[in-house]
């Protein structure tokens, strides 16, 4: 563990943005008719989930999904120093290639943190980034993590170790903020790392029961017990349903997340 005394730990502002809060085949799904689907609320329209990290100068981006050049511009975002994943499933990987122009503006190779088995899923998926020297193709620098503490620009990085049905995948703790997507279980190591956390970030996928996504009350009663001020759902299914009426039920401190909304997290990292 970081000394107490160390930058790692010093209380910070982390700004998030939202680039995308909906689950694998996004709101509205191709070809569906329902009320979500056809909804004139913009915080009914949600691309694949994913979210843009900025803390002390640097932006780092959790995932990144079919929909992540879209995000990108749609959020106007110019610069980028990082890529996390949390796990390797298409609707949080596909994107990948959409990193060139940031490769192209910076003029160096792009970080990516991934577990062992996330780096061979890439590998495999993106064959061409890693075996090709034709010109233009994106280039990396991979950084292998674990459920160790890791560092992004002089910023520790806690992973928190989950289950997404029987696949073990990682959420992320960096100062105040915490981010679970694709999940089912937390485990004591996740929620010891939880402790404190002033904003927390939770896959709400739909009402009934699933086998790998918590429901609407499981992630209720998950934000009740790990306390942070403010909770977001997010990896959001159409059948949840109407933001608007999702939002009205919902407890003090806990509220859905759209694309696009931004906030601010203060505290300290893990102690």
């Amino acid at each position: 563990m970081y000394d107490l005394n160390s930058a790692y730990l010093c209380d910070m502002e982390v700004e998030f943005t939202f680039l995308g809060t909906g689950t694998s085949q996004g709101v509205p799904i191709i070809a569906c008719e329902c009320g979500v689907c056809s909804s004139s609320d913009a915080r009914d329209q949600r691309l694949r989930s994913s979210v843009l990290v900025q803390v002390a100068g640097v932006s780092v981006v959790i995932d990144t999904g079919p929909d992540f050049r879209q995000q990108c511009l749609r959020a106007g975002v110019k610069a980028l120093d990082a890529v996390v994943f949390t796990h390797e499933h298409k609707d949080h990987v596909a994107g990948l290639d959409d990193i060139r122009p940031f490769n192209f503006r910076s003029g160096r190779d792009m970080p990516i943190f991934a577990t062992e088995r996330v780096q061979e899923a890439l590998q495999r998926e993106f064959k061409y980034i890693f075996e090709s020297t034709y010109p233009g193709v994106p280039k990396v620098s991979m950084h292998t993590i674990d459920t160790d503490e890791f560092d992004i620009g002089g910023v520790a990085w806690w992973p928190l170790l989950l289950h997404h049905h029987q696949l073990p995948v990682l959420g992320f703790r960096v100062g105040g903020f915490a981010y679970i997507t694709d999940a089912n279980q937390i485990s004591e190591q996740a929620l010891a790392r939880l402790n404190g956390v002033d904003v927390l970030v939770l896959n709400a996928l739909r009402r009934e029961p699933h086998l790998s996504h918590f429901t609407l009350d499981e992630a209720v009663d998950w934000a009740k017990r790990i306390g942070a001020r403010q909770t977001y759902f997010t990896h959001i299914s159409h059948q949840l349903g109407h933001h608007a009426d999702v939002e009205r039920e919902l407890p003090p401190g806990i509220g859905l997340a759209y694309d696009g909304l931004k906030g601010v997290a203060f505290g300290k990292g893990c102690d």
